[in-house]
């Protein structure tokens, strides 16, 4: 299944999951701890009205189809996600790539449409990918995360 994580409006799209879905996920990835059903429907009820056993069936969903790993504490579960967002980015990225017809020539359209600072973090992580650093302690911001422009005539 090839899939996309989008920013529209301050709401997170995960293209493959319904909106309920997607929102459970984007408050999971951007929370410190595994999360209770409860703590989740408290989050979503400051921006929309939601019912608990509404969540509860979603979380349940989103664990059955390996988003979600979840452990019991006394009478409730504790849900996070299986991989983080940069994780399941990542691999969005790879499927893109593995669906392409001419992989070199994507990748160069990718390039030049990214930001100067999203050009200087992919140089750190090409860096550090070929020394064997991998992702441990990086975490680094490009000047405009998610700003896209449009490809320019010289080098990035």
């Amino acid at each position: 299944m090839f899939s996309t994580l989008l920013a529209r409006g301050g709401e997170t799209v995960v293209h493959g999951l319904g909106a309920l879905e997607a929102a459970v996920m984007d408050l999971l990835w951007s929370a410190s701890e595994p999360r209770t059903v409860r703590a989740v429907v408290d989050e979503l009820q400051q921006r929309r009205q939601i019912a608990y056993t509404t969540v509860m069936t979603v979380m349940d969903n989103l664990h059955r189809k390996g988003w979600l790993r979840r452990e019991l504490v006394g009478r409730a579960y504790l849900y996070e996600p299986v991989r983080s967002q940069e994780e399941h980015s990542a691999e969005l990225m790879g499927e893109a790539l593995a669906h392409s017809l001419d992989p070199a020539t994507t990748l160069i359209h990718f390039v030049e449409r990214i930001s100067p600072g999203e050009a200087r973090l992919l140089r750190t992580a090409l860096t550090r990918a070929t020394r064997g650093a991998g992702t441990q302690g990086f975490r680094e911001d490009a000047s405009r995360p998610g700003q896209r422009h449009q490809p320019s005539d010289g080098p990035t």
